[in-house]
């Protein structure tokens, strides 16, 4: 394989900003762009896929360029498929219309669409890959470790104090984090396909668990709602309200919880926002990947920890992050500090 990209690396990075146009969905597919280029190195068709059911990037692109595809280069973010499902494999439409060679940046890693490469190599076409892969990656982030590791993507959210706590004494937790914080949390939860706590948050606060606009308005497309635990919960509970699907899943393993929501459910990215005992056991499993924390300028000297107890004794055993950003949320008296952070050691 050559490694001299030079002639199709900006194609890679205007393929990658097709991927990325606004509207398109995050999940359940993957965003990919694509750009054609003729012997010459000029553009001759571009695309991008716009959500499920429609064209693929690569049928969109060989689309635009009509007889001008034969002899052409593909530079493509993801393998083409090699699969029939709402669209026919991409992998085949490019043999078909006489592409010579494709650039890919990242490599499918869902089994069932797998094997583009192959096909291609098969018919003669020249396959390269790896020309920008992490930005690919980056781009698809949740779909590329749902896939990779037979789980969603889990983001976990909470507000604190000073102090490092939840809620007062009395129970009362509601305005830890500040008006503008909250707004903020709702367009993070726009982002992800799936909203998880347990049982004693639905108990305890009864929340919708909705994705609201400023005014406070339900959006049109909502995440799947996750309750996790054993406990039984009303019927009348707003979890169970018709502003959004929920399943209630029946155990306390969060690992079982998340390879379920994958394998039944095709989730791709949890925005979890559990109380300290849940929260604990996630952390204890090992399957929070993103930690986002709003931190609200009160104290309160006793109350509800965020987190339930680890088990951990001595300060060596701590369980370490990497700050990855930080963003101060709103101004003056409803100012709170957004951190977001990853586990170390693993990737962004």
């Amino acid at each position: 394989m050559t490694t001299d990209f030079a002639g199709e690396y900006d194609a890679m990075q205007r393929a990658l900003a097709l991927a990325a146009s606004p509207g398109v969905p995050l999940h359940p597919n993957p965003r990919v762009g694509c750009v054609l280029l003729a012997p010459d190195g000029a553009s001759v068709g571009e695309g991008f896929h716009q959500g499920a059911g429609t064209a693929h990037a690569e049928v969109a692109a060989l689309r635009a360029a009509g007889d001008r595809a034969a002899g052409a280069t593909a530079v493509v973010t993801l393998e083409p498929c090699n699969h029939t499902g709402r669209t026919g494999p991409c992998a085949q439409a490019l043999i078909e219309a006489g592409v010579a060679r494709v650039v890919i940046a990242q490599r499918d890693p869902n089994p069932v669409a797998q094997g583009g490469i192959e096909a291609l190599t098969a018919a003669g076409v020249v396959v390269e890959q790896g020309l920008l892969e992490d930005d690919a990656r980056a781009l698809n982030r949740a779909w590329t470790f749902a896939h990779e590791h037979g789980r969603p993507f889990v983001t976990w959210k909470f507000a604190t104090t000073l102090d490092g706590r939840s809620a007062a004494a009395d129970g009362t937790s509601r305005w830890v984090s500040s008006p503008p914080a909250r707004r903020d949390t709702h367009e993070l939860r726009a982002l992800c396909d799936t909203m998880l706590v347990g049982t004693g948050t639905v108990l305890v606060d009864d929340p919708q668990l909705t994705v609201r606009d400023d005014d406070e308005r339900p959006l049109p497309e909502q995440p799947l709602r996750v309750v996790l635990g054993e406990r039984d919960l009303p019927p009348t509970a707003r979890v169970f309200d018709d502003a959004a699907p929920t399943v209630h899943l029946r155990g306390r393993d969060p690992r079982w919880a998340l390879e379920s929501l994958y394998r039944d459910h095709g989730r791709q990215h949890v925005f979890f926002e559990g109380g300290p005992t849940v929260a604990g056991a996630f952390l204890a499993a090992g399957v929070v990947d993103e930690v986002v924390v709003y931190i609200a300028p009160i104290l309160l000297g006793a109350g509800l920890s965020t987190v339930g107890d680890l088990g951990i004794t001595t300060i060596t055993d701590a369980l370490g992050f990497e700050l990855v950003d930080t963003t101060v949320i709103g101004q003056g008296a409803e100012a709170n500090v957004r951190l977001v952070l990853h586990p170390r050691g693993e990737e962004a």
